[in-house]
């Protein structure tokens, strides 16, 4: 019976890990602490920026700042964590690696931190799944913000990029191959042009030109023998951060803007801000970026990470997919198309701005806030008891595929990254009518750190009701910042958006052509909007996810050229029609 009973467990286990298809944007990692301490005078908190992944020897890595260490994860859902510092004790550094490169050359991985100093190793290792790392190099000369080492597979050259300013260009060097020092010429490869390009300038949405804007995050690709760098603008607290990218025939340039940026751009939705990232490919060689997710509350520099599928089209321009891009979303295992709607699940939010319960409330940390679809507002209890809880009604029956728990940090007491914690531990219970519940979700042994927990429910189920109870916090009160359900709700899809219209300057006349103000008729049905932009009818690759309103002021469009703008509908039944392309001279 008890060889019985653990087949059973082990088919059920393969099973529930077969059935994981999607991943939700902020990416579910234990996120370390801020360490340093004149960053947490108004609250300690999670943050980390500036990532990397690379896939090698199977297996995908994910680098970020301040985290005294890395990720690992076989599937790009369940992320290990490897306890690591890379920095020698005389550094005495609280962030240890900041926005650090990690590439590789053949078989052997590179990573070294950012620093303005000439005295940081380079590290390799053959196995970095574990805690196998030596210095390569001792002291690199060329220490610099923002690094990154790229190897030119093709030629077996080694470049070095880098650069973190409002006020000098990025920079890029060519490596010797055997000493991994610099030579030849520093070459500048890259500078803004925010007169010209309206997404480059400073402020939340690309508005304000009080302070020069900030270009760093310098990353290299190879994509048919073209050479893609890619930059981040304008600042790291936006919603418009972004990365942009020009294209060249040769490692060091001459580099060409390319016309359709921002590659990656997410000024709306929940999870907010696309910039400073990395692009890699999967197992299917297919294209991904990662980057910045914006919170910006407790510190500007408070922060997680997104991952959006990308990739190349047929005439070489690189794009990025944001458009549902913080929900549920096809794994690389599905190997799904990265174009159009073929990375989205398909499943709808659908407790948007719906009524909530709670046990307790502190202070101004209003319920409502765990369902506006604001990452920078949150819900709070009174403590961090067990048997605090959250339900929300999601107005009708629905079916539910997916939930994701967006927990906040509320006096939260740890910095850094600790060696262990009592993680998240909570229930989910469904109810059809409030008040005889059924368990939907048991985490109540759970001991990870799961601050955005993604729960793909192995079997959809049906429901009015969930309710979120909490059991152990791993530190702080219990706090929620999102509250998110997923799936197909029983409410008929909006209709065709009516009388869409984008409000731009004339050429040759004056105004400001970098802004565009988008009207609209309410669409009765919609808990909110997708405009999709670009300079071709064919390749309106961006997009801007808009709730609650009938209007939108979009501040960053390059001045010279003409646009194509296209509007949806959606709700928790579905995503309406899209209107037809509207050009913008």
């Amino acid at each position: 019976m008890k060889r019985i009973a653990i087949i059973l467990l082990l088919i059920s286990f393969a099973t529930a890990h077969s059935q994981q298809k999607t991943y939700c944007n902020p990416i579910n990692i234990d996120y370390g602490y801020c360490p340093i301490p004149n960053f947490v005078t108004q609250g300690k908190h999670r943050a980390t920026a500036d990532p990397v992944i690379t896939f090698f020897k199977g297996r995908y890595y994910l680098f970020s700042t301040n985290q005294w260490g890395y990720w690992h994860s076989d599937d790009m859902l369940d992320w290990k964590f490897i306890p690591r510092k890379f920095l020698r004790a005389e550094h005495k550094v609280y962030d240890e690696l900041c926005a650090p490169s990690v590439s590789f050359v053949n078989d052997t991985m590179l990573v070294v931190g950012s620093t303005h100093s000439k005295d940081f190793p380079i590290w390799m290792s053959t196995k970095p799944e574990g805690d196998n790392w030596k210095e390569l190099v001792h002291k690199f000369e060329a220490g610099a913000w923002d690094p990154q080492i790229f190897w030119d597979k093709e030629k077996d050259e080694v470049y070095l990029y880098y650069g973190s300013s409002n006020l000098y260009p990025l920079y890029g060097v060519k490596l010797n191959r055997k000493t991994f020092q610099p030579e030849g010429e520093v070459i500048p490869v890259l500078a803004l042009n925010d007169d010209e390009h309206g997404w480059e300038r400073f402020g939340e949405h690309n508005d304000n030109t009080f302070l020069q804007p900030f270009t760093e995050g310098a990353f290299m690709t190879k994509y048919n023998g073209k050479y893609y760098l890619q930059y981040g603008a304008p600042g790291t607290e936006f919603s418009g951060y972004a990365d942009g990218v020009y294209v060249g025939s040769n490692p060091l340039g001459p580099f060409e803007y390319q016309p359709h940026n921002p590659f990656s751009y997410k000024p709306g939705g929940f999870a907010r801000g696309a910039g400073h990232g990395a692009t890699y490919q999967d197992a299917n060689e297919a294209y991904w970026h990662i980057s910045t997710v914006v919170l910006s509350v407790k510190n500007n520099f408070e922060r997680r990470l997104g991952i959006w599928p990308a990739g190349f089209d047929k005439d070489g321009v690189m794009y990025s997919n944001t458009a549902y891009g913080d929900y549920p979303t096809y794994l690389p295992a599905q190997k799904k198309g990265h174009t159009g709607m073929a990375s989205f699940a398909g499943w709808m939010l659908l407790n948007y701005n719906k009524p909530v319960q709670v046990s307790s409330t502190l202070g101004g940390f209003q319920p409502n806030f765990a369902v506006d679809e604001d990452i920078k507002t949150y819900w709070s209890a009174k403590t961090a008891n067990r048997g605090e809880y959250l339900i929300t009604d999601l107005g009708e029956k629905s079916t539910i595929n997916a939930i994701q728990v967006n927990y906040a940090d509320q006096d939260a007491e740890l910095m850094g990254k600790p060696a262990a914690t009592t993680g998240h531990k909570y229930m989910i219970y469904a109810s059809n009518d409030g008040k005889e519940w059924e368990i939907l979700v048991d985490k109540s042994r759970n001991a990870k750190d799961v601050p955005h927990d993604y729960i793909e429910l192995a079997q959809p189920t049906t429901a009015r009701y969930l309710k979120l109870e909490n059991i152990a916090m791993p530190t702080g009160k219990f706090a929620l910042c999102g509250f998110r359900v997923f799936g197909k709700g029983n409410v008929e899809k909006p209709g065709e958006v009516k009388n869409f219209v984008p409000l731009r300057a004339e050429p040759k006349k004056k105004g400001e052509r970098r802004n565009v103000w988008f009207k609209w008729q309410q669409e009765p049905n919609a808990d909110g909007y997708v405009i999709y932009f670009g300079k071709s009818a064919d390749k309106l690759y961006g997009s801007i996810m808009v709730y609650g309103k009938n209007e939108y002021y979009f501040s960053g469009l390059d001045r010279s050229d003409a646009y194509y703008f296209q509007i949806e509908a959606f709700n928790a039944g579905g995503i309406g029609p899209r209107t037809a392309i509207i050009k913008s001279e």
